[in-house]
């Protein structure tokens, strides 16, 4: 370190003589198209900023570790051939607020001076490493803070040409592509040879139209003709840049408005560093460039004075941070240690389950152990990455059936509420490309980019699907991928990729007859294949039940509501002791998911593997008896895993134990279990053997196109030894897969193909 310090100090004075490096911020350096060139500060006042960045890339120390942070990192970097530096607006500020001011104020001229520093101190490294300065390319300034970001809304005429700050997430990214830092051209007739800088962000070079070959006096030769310059590729030198979109995050937009984006320039470093659904937050100079005038008008009377007008703003991105803590509240980011402290003695509390569980929607009376699952859906597993690479999903998917008025959608609008990240979308107005994504071409450049859905900008969080029933097949069967392996598979327009969709779904549907039909079998009253049905970790079935006493008790709790709302009253106050408010709620389920990585125990694994095989046991059983059984298949096993976990990560235990298991069997009990039960709904991968038979019989009774009486073919199949229930079965079935249609109040069953 000592020998680093005399190098600077050795190479100070040659370094203040020296023009420095050409690097790609040198020469004319403009903030925007209409921006103002480095030469509004003079000379003296660059050059002493100029020193005065590598003073503090050189002698900032850590106080706390005592060491020099960016002198080390340059170093580390400039070894691993990586030449860009990290700066914290934090420590500039400290080091000297006048300094820092500027740069805020001026961003292009300033980072032209720091990348300049930054690139003087990387040769001196090279000196004291033996390495030839020549080699060493221009530094990368990357600049970060700490302090509040602005939002996209708040990007007007005032923040022109200053450095912001503003979270979002990545809805689109474009190819990178090469950009002209400096291009050779040479004149087609005298070859004389021009070296010309370009600006930053979206701007091209112009050509001069009149030669600038340098002329004698006396001398009378012919004169170039005008655009004689043509640019010579590989002479020219070149950075990586890329096109994202910015959008605001759905929690964020106000209720009824639009959400906004924002087009942002990266390059070098920066280029491929994010893919569509991250969350970030990016710094960078807020920069205007002329618009294009519309078609029709850019021959007009009008045509020119439109486009110099009219400016679209676009963000030329000089630091971006991913993760998804960078929501833009700041609350969510970081934890202080009374919070942390708060959190732990709640989840010692022993009591936390349940104050978890009175917590979700307050407001709906009873449903306990819908509130639980909802509360581990929101808490979700562990997501766990094998040898060979595969991934087995943690998040805890969670179906909704019941009647109409059973507080379906305000289970799904709360929890995407609480959730630290959530979108909420309806199943009527939702596409399978709008859940999960697609490919979107740009009008001006033609080119094709990647835009992401619903599904992939909850990547991290939860998807809520109202009226999940009332989603078109074809959209259902879109999101598959998304709900077991948490990716989307991509290949449109020439594009091949995957996309993360890590993110729980809490869907909600109602029967097919609009309310439960007692009359009918469970099949018929649900209008959803069996491959999506299986996907789902837990199934509810909410009735409303006809029952005095019941309907008493939510007539209390809906005029207890309607009467004292917004009012503090003795026993509110009482029933609300244990609830925990939204925001600390809120806060609690992000500090869970993000700390808390429980595995289960081998005691509560031997307890699990015991419970699978009782259940399989007694259901090879029931159907030597010639009943249905009730299948626990793979995956129920594994939701049976991810809701233990979940339960462990409530209380902040890094393990799952024989308590947590049995609770989560017991939810799985009353969930999908019950659904089963009362009314044979069969999970993937298992067809009764009468039903198959009922399918043949079926397919040969009704030939392709005719019609039949659903009524007569039950009857004949009955007297052919059949039940009545593997029958209509067969038809569900046969009806879900498309090869027949009900007809006419579903009296009629015709045959497709």
């Amino acid at each position: 370190r000592s020998s680093s310090s005399a190098c600077f100090r050795a190479f100070e004075t040659s370094l203040r003589r020296s023009a420095g490096m050409s690097g790609y911020d040198e020469g004319g350096v403009y903030v925007n198209d209409m921006g103002a060139p480095m030469d509004e500060e003079d000379g003296d006042s660059r050059n002493a900023s100029r020193i005065k960045y590598r003073e503090f890339i050189r002698t900032y120390r850590d106080e706390q570790r005592g060491t020099f942070i960016y002198r080390e990192q340059l170093l580390a970097h400039y070894n691993a051939g990586e030449y860009y530096l990290d700066i914290n607006l934090d420590h500039l500020l400290a080091y000297d607020s006048r300094l820092t001011n500027a740069l805020m104020a001026s961003p292009g001229v300033h980072l032209a001076l720091f990348e300049k520093a930054a690139t003087e101190a990387a040769e001196l490294i090279a000196v004291s490493s033996e390495a030839r300065s020549s080699d060493i390319p221009a530094i990368q300034i990357l600049l970060s803070a700490s302090k509040s970001p602005s939002t996209i809304r708040e990007m007007l005429s005032s923040q022109v040409s200053r450095l912001v700050h503003i979270p979002g997430i990545i809805t689109q990214a474009g190819k990178p592509q090469p950009k002209v830092t400096v291009a050779t051209a040479v004149c087609r007739n005298c070859r004389h040879h021009l070296r010309i800088a370009n600006r930053q962000g979206l701007s091209n070079i112009p050509l001069p139209r009149v030669c600038r070959a340098p002329r004698t006096e006396g001398d009378n030769s012919e004169r170039c003709q005008l655009d004689s310059y043509q640019v010579l590729p590989e002479e020219s030198d070149f950075v990586d840049q890329q096109r994202l979109k910015l959008q605001e995050a759905p929690e964020t937009v106000p209720t009824g408005d639009m959400p906004r984006t924002l087009k942002l320039i990266v390059d070098r470093h920066l280029v491929g560093k994010v893919t569509p659904g991250q969350r970030v937050t990016v710094t960078g100079v807020f920069t205007v460039i002329s618009s294009k005038p519309q078609e029709g008008n850019g021959r007009g009377k009008n045509g020119a004075a439109d486009a110099l007008s009219i400016r679209e703003p676009y963000l030329r991105v000089v630091g971006l941070k991913v993760g998804m803590d960078t929501d833009g509240k700041g609350s969510l980011a970081r934890f202080t240690a009374e919070e942390e402290e708060h959190f732990r003695a709640m989840a010692r509390s022993g009591d936390i389950r349940e104050r978890i569980v009175k917590s979700i929607a307050p407001s709906i009376c009873g449903r306990d152990d819908v509130k639980a699952a909802v509360a581990c859906l929101l808490f979700s597993g562990t997501r766990k990455r094998l040898n060979d690479g595969m991934h087995l999903r943690g998040d805890v998917n969670v179906l909704l059936l019941g009647d109409p008025s059973v507080a379906k959608s305000q289970f799904l609008k709360f929890a995407e509420k609480v959730a630290p990240i959530g979108v909420y979308t309806s199943g009527k107005g939702s596409s399978a490309a709008g859940l999960t994504a697609m490919v979107t071409q740009e009008p001006s450049t033609r080119e094709f980019y990647l835009e992401g859905g619903a599904m992939v900008l909850a990547d991290g969080g939860i998807v809520c699907i109202d009226e999940f029933d009332k989603m078109r097949e074809q959209d259902r069967v879109a999101i598959h991928e998304a709900m077991e392996q948490q990716t989307i598979s991509i290949a449109k327009a020439g594009i091949t990729t995957v996309l993360n969709s890590r993110a729980a779904v809490l869907a909600a549907a109602n029967p097919a007859f609009g309310a439960y039909d007692d009359s009918q079998e469970l099949e018929s009253n649900l209008d959803l294949a069996t491959t999506i049905l299986s996907r789902f970790d837990l199934i509810f079935i909410l009735r409303d039940l006809r029952n005095e006493e019941l309907d008493a008790q939510i007539a209390r709790h809906v005029m207890g509501l309607h009467t004292h709302a917004g009012a503090h009253t003795a026993g509110a106050d009482a029933d609300a002791s244990d609830e925990i408010p939204i925001e600390t709620l809120q806060r609690y389920i992000h500090y869970c998911r993000t700390r808390c990585f429980p595995r289960l125990t081998e005691s509560a694994a031997v307890v699990l593997q015991a419970h699978y095989v009782k259940f399989r046991t007694q259901m090879r059983a029931l159907e030597k008896e010639g009943g249905g059984g009730i299948p626990v298949t793979v995956r129920q096993l594994e939701a049976i895993v991810r809701v233990s976990e979940s339960l462990a990560k409530m209380e902040l235990s890094q393990f799952a134990t024989e308590e947590h298991v049995a609770e989560a069997i017991r939810i799985f009990t009353v969930s999908t279990i019950e659904s089963a039960k009362s009314g044979g709904l069969t999970m993937e991968g298992h067809v009764d053997g009468e039903v198959q038979t009922c399918e043949k019989l079926i397919k040969n009774r009704v030939l392709v196109s005719h019609h039949m009486s659903q009524k007569v073919l039950i009857d004949e199949l009955c007297k052919q030894g059949l039940s009545e229930k593997a029958a209509k079965t067969a038809i569900n079935i046969l009806v879900q897969r498309d090869e027949f249609r009900l007809e006419k109040q579903n009296k009629y069953l015709k045959r497709l193909r």
